[in-house]
């Protein structure tokens, strides 16, 4: 693992350890972030996969009924039902944040709260599989934007996961093992001029004192 490049002071030593010690919680919590992340993307993603299969059943159920409508009543009679809807639907966005991820929010309001409003139409010269299609795509808009929220929240929560899951990787396979490395070599370095300096001293004091008996 590579040095970094300083001096081997003392002042040095101090300010790596406190260093290390700050990419050492670092490293922990943005571990804690990424298993939480985690959770939280796996969670999601087991609610997606039962909401999109209950989604694309219901629709297939809806796509049969108007194709069974579509068969029985001509084109443009099929066409005029749906011309003018009695109900109007508000989409409101917003947003609710997971582990510092913004991730979007739907919420819908109908115009009315009567069920009838679905059928902008009367019910003598329609098709009952037109009503058993409308009455499907109704209840299932809630569900489409639940399943649209879940797949774009899972799909910011996998590039935090990512982003998150590199830092960790950074910190605890580069900066931490260099913090480490360098550390050791500044501390050895220390001890080497620490010994010498020792050793200077013992000869410098030997030679006072033979200086000292040879005065004597």
């Amino acid at each position: 693992m590579a040095q970094l490049n300083v001096n081997p002071t003392r002042m040095e030593l101090t300010r790596l350890k406190k260093s290390l010690a700050t990419a050492i919680r670092g490293h922990k919590l943005l571990k804690d972030k990424r298993d939480e992340l985690m959770r939280q993307f796996l969670d999601i993603v087991r609610e997606n996969k039962a909401l999109r299969e209950n989604v694309e059943k219901r629709l297939s159920e809806a796509n049969q009924y108007m194709a069974v409508a579509g068969s029985v009543m001509q084109r443009e009679a099929l066409a005029s039902a749906l011309l003018m809807p009695k109900q109007g639907v508000t989409l409101k966005i917003g947003t609710k944040n997971i582990m510092s991820v913004d991730i979007p929010t739907f919420e819908v309001k109908t115009k009315t709260d009567s069920k009838t409003d679905i059928y902008s139409y009367g019910f003598v010269n329609t098709s009952g599989d037109l009503d058993n299609a409308i009455s499907i795509f109704s209840d299932i808009l809630p569900d489409m934007l639940k399943l649209a929220e879940h797949e774009k929240s899972a799909q910011l929560l996998a590039s935090e996961i990512e982003k998150t899951r590199r830092r960790v990787n950074a910190l605890e396979y580069v900066m931490i093992p260099n913090y480490q490395d360098t550390i050791r070599y500044i501390t050895m370095k220390l001890d080497e001029a620490e010994r010498s300096n020792t050793t200077r001293l013992l000869k410098i004091k030997d030679m006072m004192i033979a200086e000292n008996i040879e005065a004597k």
